[in-house]
């Protein structure tokens, strides 16, 4: 087994899932300001879920010597749009799942079957998010806006934000 690839793709891993944090978080803070606290609720939960795969990726490269590099895949899209975000956010779970299914691959080439479950298991948690986002996105267009209006109700000028 070569350790240097697998850390390799253990890190980019790392930096997908960082990704999903913080952008997650920022539709939390946006739709919770807006007033629709379940989906800010779904949003942060979720962040929360890639929080744990961020720990479990850096735990399997300290475990093979290398150092978990702690970047961003790239800039947190500064969307404010519900429907908007939820489509970003299952194109993200889509893409992640894909890359993750080709790292698991060749982990199994690398002859490092540790990685390559942490990957497949990466994977399932990947397509169940997108399939999450998905339906959201299904109810958004089955039932139009009052679908988004539903999601503001409790919440009235004297309710505090979702914590």
């Amino acid at each position: 087994m070569d350790k240097s690839k697998s850390i390799a793709m253990l890190n980019d891993a790392v930096a997908d899932e960082l990704q999903a944090v913080h952008q997650y978080m920022y539709f939390h803070f946006h739709l919770d300001d807006q007033g629709l606290g379940p989906l800010a609720s779904l949003f942060k939960r979720i962040s929360i879920q890639e929080m744990g795969h961020v720990e479990h990726l850096a735990e399997r490269i300290l475990f093979l010597g290398g150092d978990v590099e702690m970047k961003l895949a790239g800039p947190v899209e500064q969307i404010r749009d519900p429907e908007a975000m939820l489509a970003k956010a299952a194109q993200m779970e889509d893409q992640s799942a894909k890359d993750y299914n080709q790292a698991a691959l060749a982990c199994s080439a690398n002859a490092d079957a540790a990685s390559k479950q942490i990957f497949e298991a990466l994977v399932n948690d990947e397509e169940g998010h997108f399939d999450i986002f998905d339906q959201q996105m299904e109810n958004i267009r089955k039932f139009g806006p009052n679908y988004l209006a539903l999601q503001s109700f409790g919440r009235g000028p004297d309710t505090p934000p979702t914590q």
